[in-house]
C-alpha cells in the first residue's frame, strides 16, 4: 500500500526541527558535558563548560540560538519505495522551504550564513538555503528525515587522507586533532568514516554525528568490531592529548567518537574527520502520511543546575579608559569582565579596512586604545539589544592583524580559540593582548551586551562594524602582551598531567 505524503507536511516538520535544534541540546550531549564538566580538574575548562551548560539552559528557556553561527544545513533523506509525495516541488525545493521558514521566523531569526558564489561575490542568499541534502531510497511506506544544522568553525576543521593501507588509522587522528586547533569548539564529538571512496568516508564522517553519545555504553558492553574498537581506543587517547575544553588544557576534549566504515579498494583506505561542536544541533523524524511530524520539547529539569561564580582573582575592566600600560600586566589564563564600549568586526569588515589602509583611505572609526570582537551577530527579536552574540574563530583575522594592530592604534582583540603563528607574533611585536571568549555559549554572551548600534559597513550585515557596549563580558586572556599563548601551554601542561595521573 501506497502511502501519500504532502509536500507541505514535509516543509512544516523541516522547519520545526530547525527551529527545535537552534534552541534545545539533545539531552545526551548535556548530560555528557555535566559528567564531563563534574569531573574536570583545570578550573578554565571546568568555567568553560559552566558557560556552556548555563548558555543552554538559557536558549531552552528563551528559545534563542545556542550559538550565533545557526550553521549551514545537512539533510539526510531515507525515502519509502512505498512512498509519494502529494505537491508540484521537487524534494530538494520542499527542504530548502523548510530552511526558508526556520531562518525567517519571526519569533526566532537565525542567522543566514550561506554565499552564493563562493569564489566570486559570495552574495548572502539572505534565508540559509541552499541545504546540503542527502538521499536513500529504502523499502518502506514511510521517509524519514535526519536534520542538522553545522557551524562553520567547526566544519573547517574537517580533514580528510587518502592513507596507505597498512597505515594506522589512530595514528592518523591523533596527528590531525591537534591540528584542529580549538576552532571547532570542544568538547564535542569526533565523527570518522573509513573506507569506501573519498567522498564516501566523507559522508561516512558526517552521518555518524547523527548518532547519540554513547560511549560509556560501548565501555560497559565492550567492543564487538574493528570500529568499536577504533571509537575505545580513540576516546582515551585524544582526550589523553590534554587539549581540552575550548583549547584550555583539561581532561575532556572529546565526549565521544563515532566510527564509520565502508567496503573499499584494496589500495585505498580513505579516511575523514569531522568534529562536531558544543552547539551539536541535529534532530530525527518519520512522516508516515497522518501530517507534520512535530518535535517534542524536552523538560526543563534535563538540564543541570549549574552556577558560574565570579572568583576573587577576576579583574573587571573598564575599555574606555583602558590603557597599552594596563593591558601589559594581564596573564595568560587570567579571567577579566569587560564594561565599556567594544566594536565588532569580522572577515568582510577586516578585509575592507586592509584595503582602505592600502589605499590611504580615512578609518570610519577611531580604533585608538580599542577592543574588537570577532563576531557576527543575530537579528534582535522583540526586546533585545543584539540577538546571541558569541565569537567567530580567531585564527581567520590572524592575515590581517598586523596591519591593523599597526595602523589603526588597536590594542585587544577578543575572539574564539587560538590564534596562529601569524596573529601572536603581530599581537607580541605591538605589544597588544587577544582574549578569548567561550564558543558555544552565545545567548549568555549577548546578555551581557546591554547596547549596540552600527558605526560603519552596514552593508554588510551581521559583519558590519557595531559598538556594543558590555557589562561583565566574561572572557579569559588568550595571548599576552608578550605573545604567550594558553592555548599552548594549556594543553602541554595538562597533556603531562594526565600522564603522570596514569603512571599512578
Amino acid at each position: 500500500m501506497t502511502t501519500i505524503i504532502r509536500q507541505e507536511d514535509i516543509i512544516a516538520s523541516v522547519a520545526d526541527a530547525l527551529q527545535f535544534i537552534s534552541y534545545y541540546h539533545p539531552k545526551d550531549f548535556i548530560d555528557a558535558v555535566h559528567v564531563a564538566y563534574e569531573k574536570e580538574a583545570n578550573p578554565a575548562a571546568k568555567d568553560a563548560m559552566a558557560q556552556i551548560l548555563i548558555n543552554s539552559r538559557m536558549c531552552a528557556q528563551g528559545h534563542r540560538p545556542i550559538c550565533q553561527d545557526t550553521g549551514i544545513v545537512t539533510v539526510f533523506v531515507n525515502v519509502g519505495m512505498n512512498t509519494k509525495v502529494e505537491g508540484d516541488m521537487s524534494f530538494d525545493d520542499i527542504v530548502n522551504q523548510g530552511v526558508r521558514q526556520a531562518y525567517l521566523d519571526v519569533d526566532n531569526k537565525l542567522r543566514a550564513s550561506i554565499l552564493a558564489d563562493p569564489d566570486g561575490a559570495r552574495k548572502n542568499t539572505g534565508d540559509n538555503t541552499p541545504a546540503v541534502i542527502h538521499y536513500k531510497m529504502v523499502p518502506g511506506n514511510t521517509i524519514e528525515i535526519h536534520v542538522a544544522a553545522k557551524g562553520g568553525g567547526s566544519e573547517a576543521k574537517t580533514k580528510f587522507a587518502m592513507l596507505n593501507p597498512s597505515d594506522s588509522v589512530v595514528d592518523w587522528v591523533l596527528k590531525m586533532v591537534p591540528q584542529m586547533g580549538a576552532g571547532w569548539c570542544p568538547p564535542g564529538m569526533l565523527g570518522i568514516g573509513i573506507g569506501g571512496t573519498a567522498e564516501k568516508a566523507m559522508l561516512l564522517a558526517k552521518e555518524s554525528l547523527l548518532e547519540p553519545v554513547d560511549i560509556q555504553d560501548l565501555v560497559e558492553k565492550g567492543a564487538e568490531n574493528r570500529a568499536e574498537e577504533l571509537r575505545l581506543e580513540l576516546m582515551e587517547k585524544v582526550n589523553a592529548l590534554g587539549i581540552g575544553a575550548q583549547g584550555l588544557g583539561g581532561l575532556t576534549t572529546v565526549l565521544d567518537v563515532k566510527v564509520k566504515d565502508y567496503p573499499t579498494h584494496a589500495a585505498n583506505k580513505a579516511v575523514a574527520l569531522i568534529p562536531n561542536c558544543a552547539a551539536t544541533r541535529h534532530a530525527h523524524f518519520t512522516l508516515k502520511g497522518a501530517g507534520p511530524a512535530l518535535q517534542t520539547p524536552p523538560s526543563l529539569e534535563d538540564w543541570p543546575e549549574v552556577s558560574w561564580e565570579v572568583g576573587e582573582s577576576v579583574e573587571r575592566v573598564d575599555l574606555d579608559s583602558i590603557t597599552p600600560e594596563a593591558i601589559a600586566k594581564w596573564k595568560p589564563g587570567q579571567t577579566l569582565l569587560l564594561n565599556g564600549k567594544l566594536l565588532t568586526g569580522r572577515d568582510a569588515a577586516h578585509k575592507r579596512l586592509v584595503d582602505m589602509i592600502e589605499k590611504g583611505e580615512a578609518m570610519p572609526v577611531d580604533f585608538t586604545n580599542k577592543f574588537i570582537y570577532y563576531v557576527g551577530p543575530v537579528d534582535p527579536v522583540r526586546d533585545e539589544v543584539v540577538g546571541p552574540a558569541g565569537p567567530t574563530t580567531a585564527t581567520r583575522m590572524d592575515k590581517f592583524t598586523r596591519t591593523v594592530l599597526e595602523k589603526t592604534g588597536l590594542i585587544g582583540m577578543v575572539g574564539k580559540a587560538e590564534r596562529g603563528p601569524l596573529g601572536i607574533e603581530a599581537i607580541k611585536d605591538n605589544k597588544a593582548v587577544y582574549l578569548m571568549a567561550v564558543g558555544g555559549a552565545a545567548y549568555l554572551v549577548s546578555k551581557a551586551i546591554v547596547k549596540a548600534r552600527v558605526l560603519a559597513f552596514e552593508d554588510l550585515g551581521m559583519e558590519a562594524i557595531y559598538e556594543f557596549e558590555v557589562k561583565d563580558m566574561p572572557v579569559t586572556v588568550a595571548v599576552d602582551s608578550e605573545g604567550v599563548s594558553v592555548h599552548q601551554t594549556g594543553p602541554q601542561v595538562w597533556k603531562a598531567n594526565i600522564q603522570a595521573l596514569k603512571l599512578k
